[in-house]
């Protein structure tokens, strides 16, 4: 059973990266992860209530309570890293390095929990490795895609833009300095969105594995719910000391739907993946979980038209060969 719950954890996950990255436009992005973790509140209360955990509440050790309270504060350090890196960056390179948190959180739970490690489980982590990097490419530029699309047509009308460039040297020199300015802030959101991603996911892997520790003798339904407080406080004490809360009137109708949507996603997510990490393995559990990065990426290309070129389409094959290694071994 287990099993069906990280899959459905992986579906959700993946979709939620795509609400996301269309509900943070004009939205600042600790504003939103403040604002979705009040949906994932609501949501995971009403099933804690459903299953009638709510009266196993008082007996709940300080001891696990303790490790929900850190695991929350990892839990929503991870994500105000995560949706700010989705709102700079591209679903396609950000979400590639958040899953690679796989490879800290087995190398973790072999030292922590004792999970076995042997060559089969090492290759595949190597390859998860090398896949993720191929699929952190940066992203060219409008010029670069000129030459590359239009490589022979520029040599046949070399002779003409020579006869023109007298005439539109001072508006060309213009425009090159506009998009030099233009790539340039382009390859420094790249790369504060790479710093972010990796940020989230090492508290992503601290995440996992205090949560294998922290919901023991507690009901995965209500671990959720008590570590979806925790989070909430963070988010939204970082907001009100930054004074974003005077946004939340600018949010437009469409992004309050994709704002709700994403945090039913969430929970779902959340709900389906602490369940199996009760009964299941971490080391198996989070490969399988990973595996959002396919639904992530189908819907990219769907829905805000992101694609892959070949070497990433590689990078891509290496994650899921190494995460589905993992599963099989």
């Amino acid at each position: 059973m287990w099993l069906f719950y990280t899959i459905g954890s992986s579906f959700f996950a993946g979709i939620t990266a795509i609400l996301v990255k269309i509900g943070v436009e004009n939205t600042d992005s600790h504003l939103l992860t403040a604002l979705r973790t009040i949906v994932v509140l609501i949501f995971s209360w009403i099933m804690a209530f459903i299953v009638g955990s709510q009266d196993t509440l008082w007996e709940v050790s300080p001891r696990t309570l303790l490790f929900l309270g850190i695991s929350g504060v990892t839990t929503g350090a991870s994500w105000i890293c995560y949706f700010h890196a989705l709102q700079i960056g591209d679903v396609n390179k950000v979400v590639p390095i958040d899953k690679s948190s796989i490879i800290l959180t087995i190398l973790l739970g072999v030292i922590f929990l004792g999970e076995p490690m042997d060559f089969q489980k090492a290759i595949c982590v190597m390859l998860i490795a090398a896949g993720t990097f191929l699929m952190i490419e940066k992203k060219k530029n409008e010029n670069e895609k000129k030459k590359d699309e239009n490589g022979e047509k520029a040599q046949d009308q070399k002779a003409e833009e020579r006869m023109r460039e007298e005439e539109y040297m001072q508006e060309e020199y213009m425009q090159e300095e506009c998009m030099q300015k233009e790539n340039g802030q382009q390859d420094h959101n790249t790369k504060t969105a790479v710093i972010y991603a990796m940020l989230s996911a090492v508290f992503a892997s601290l995440t996992a594995i205090l949560s294998k520790v922290g919901i023991v003798g507690i009901e995965s339904n209500l671990g959720t719910a008590i570590r979806t407080i925790v989070v909430l406080f963070m988010a939204w004490l970082i907001v009100l000391v930054q004074g974003k809360q005077e946004q939340i009137r600018d949010i437009s109708r469409k992004n309050w739907i994709f704002i709700i949507l994403s945090g039913v996603a969430t929970g779902m997510s959340w709900l389906c993946y602490y369940r199996a990490l009760q009964d299941g393995p971490v080391s198996v559990i989070q490969p399988i979980d990973k595996l959002s990065i396919l639904v992530s990426v189908i819907f990219a290309y769907i829905v805000l038209g992101e694609r892959l070129t070949r070497k990433s389409v590689a990078g891509l094959v290496m994650i899921v060969a190494g995460t589905l290694g993992m599963v099989i071994l």
